[in-house]
């Protein structure tokens, strides 16, 4: 197992398990405060207007790296200030709580782990820490900027997961241009948004059974968070879902026709889950429209699980209920 690389003297380091924060001014101080209560005002809105704040409290910050330490073995790197991952300074935050309790249920498995939309890499450096099994895990990123940060988690904690810059398309090769405004939210689905754009390698998940990096006969969880290109990559991963994986996709609450959910039930043999809010449970989605009840908030991304594999069918039907 990696051992995190030691935090550099002076790093601003903030532990969700203590609260105690070391390496900060007063100034910075003071707006980590501030953003931990801002993060537990704004949970009941889904924090909405939090990143707001954060853009406000900026201006009277220098640039810097703030560093999350989760657990021993885990830490967490994002620059101070930044309006979507400061709301981890929140220690009662649980970021995509649904993926948090499949995969704490699956700890025992022994599984490969596809970050697909990696962002700055929070799932595959939760995923290969200890708490949640040591998994082996590959985190895919289409943007430049976002790889550099992504790139800085691995080396953090060890280099325990492996990094690629490449966009996830329905075939390998070729160029896909990259537009968006916000890091978490960069697209290739087109749109007329071209505040950042940069070319970038396409990749297929197939492409990882072609390349050697992953053997077909092995059992993964795949992450696919690309920003309205989730139905080009099932396209790609029909291998993929052959295999004994299961599929975490999103489906964007703004989407009423559930066009991810349609796509993967219209593949022969394909199963979709959901956790359910009025039973705690994962439910088995039976056509797109189970999800009208489900996705409720537009400004939210929803987590589907599409998979045909009888021991992942299993496991999602099999997890405890949701104790309220």
């Amino acid at each position: 197992m990696s051992v995190p690389a030691p935090a550099p003297e002076g790093a601003l380091l903030y532990d969700r398990r203590t609260g105690r924060l070391d390496g900060a001014s007063a100034v910075e101080r003071l707006a980590v405060l501030a953003m931990r209560a801002g993060a537990r005002l704004t949970e009941p809105w889904e924090h909405r207007g939090f990143s707001l704040g954060c853009r406000i409290l900026s201006v009277a910050l220098t640039e810097r790296e703030a560093m999350v330490r989760i657990d021993d073995d885990t830490r967490y790197a994002f620059p101070l200030g930044d309006g979507y991952w400061s709301v981890l300074f929140d220690p009662r935050y649980v970021y995509e709580p649904e993926l948090e309790r499949f995969l704490m249920n699956v700890v025992d498995v022994d599984y490969t782990f596809v970050d697909g939309g990696a962002n700055y890499g929070l799932w595959s450096v939760l995923v290969s820490s200890r708490r949640f099994g040591s998994h082996p895990a590959i985190a895919i990123e289409a943007s430049s900027r976002n790889a550099a940060k992504l790139r800085r988690n691995a080396e953090i904690n060890g280099g325990r997961f492996a990094v690629r810059h490449q966009a996830i398309g329905a075939t390998a090769g070729g160029i896909a241009r990259l537009s968006g405004r916000k890091h978490e939210a960069f697209t290739i689905a087109g749109g007329t948004d071209a505040t950042v754009t940069e070319e970038v390698p396409v990749m297929s998940l197939d492409s990882l059974f072609d390349d050697g990096t992953l053997r077909p006969d092995g059992r993964f969880v795949v992450k696919l968070d690309v920003e309205g290109v989730e139905v080009d990559a099932l396209k790609g991963g029909r291998r993929m879902l052959d295999a004994d994986s299961v599929l975490l996709c999103e489906e964007h609450g703004a989407d009423r026709t559930h066009a991810v959910t349609r796509y993967a039930l219209s593949l022969p043999g394909c199963r979709e889950f959901v956790l359910d809010p009025t039973t705690g449970r994962f439910e088995e989605v039976p056509e797109p429209d189970f999800l009208d009840h489900v996705k409720t908030n537009p400004a939210y991304g929803y987590n589907v699980f599409v998979t045909k594999s009888p021991f992942w069918i299993e496991r999602l039907r099999s997890a405890p209920p949701v104790v309220r």
